[in-house]
């Protein structure tokens, strides 16, 4: 098979962080393209009774050296943001509103978005700061404001949730190839085999 690549993702994700700068290189590799999905954790939590994996007792702080070793052993930069979680709204319908447009741009600012947050610790969570980072890859920070605020972004965002949630999406990064869902970086190395086998 050849289809895309779903790839659910929100920018409070440290995990999805990792998996953004992996994602595409394993796609094309198998000559597949990737579907970018924003999503908000904070709607699928309530919905899971689940909370940030760095907030629960014991796991969170296994988690963080994870997330620290994980970036090395996969030869990638990473820092913690001094605020975390954050809030994803903005970036998200951003994003979504890119994709409407015009998709490759979309990945970029996926990126830039990602990045400003982990490696840089701006803080998207803040509309200006994450129309700045937009408007440093080339996008019109006006249109980006006006889609921010626009009813129709926000209601394709809630869309979008809503969808993932009935794929059984339940968290950041999650893929979903051939109808097979993976969940998590550490399920990459079975995402390879998958698409080298075709199943397994």
């Amino acid at each position: 098979m050849s289809g895309a690549i779903d790839f659910y993702f929100d920018f409070s994700s440290p995990y999805g962080f990792l998996a953004s700068q992996k994602i595409e290189a394993l796609a094309q590799k198998y000559g597949r393209s990737v579907d970018w999905h924003p999503i908000l954790l904070g709607v699928i939590f309530k919905e899971t009774a689940a909370a940030p994996l760095t907030m629960i007792p014991l796991k969170g702080e296994y988690s963080k050296r994870d997330l620290a070793r994980s970036a090395r052993f996969h030869g990638l930069e990473f820092r913690m943001p001094s605020k975390f979680p954050i809030a994803t709204q903005a970036a998200a319908r951003i994003v979504l509103w890119l994709e409407g447009r015009d998709p490759e741009l979309a990945v970029r600012i996926a990126k830039a978005l990602y990045g400003a947050y982990f490696l840089g610790d701006v803080d998207i969570s803040d509309p200006e700061q994450a129309i700045a980072v937009a408007a440093g890859e080339g996008v019109d920070a006006n249109e980006a404001r006006a889609a921010i605020g626009d009813p129709a972004v926000k209601q394709g965002l809630k869309r979008e949730v809503e969808q993932a949630i009935a794929r059984g999406v339940f968290g950041s990064p999650y893929v979903i190839v051939d109808g097979e869902p993976f969940w998590g970086l550490d399920r990459f190395d079975q995402v390879e085999r998958w698409l080298a086998t075709g199943g397994f």
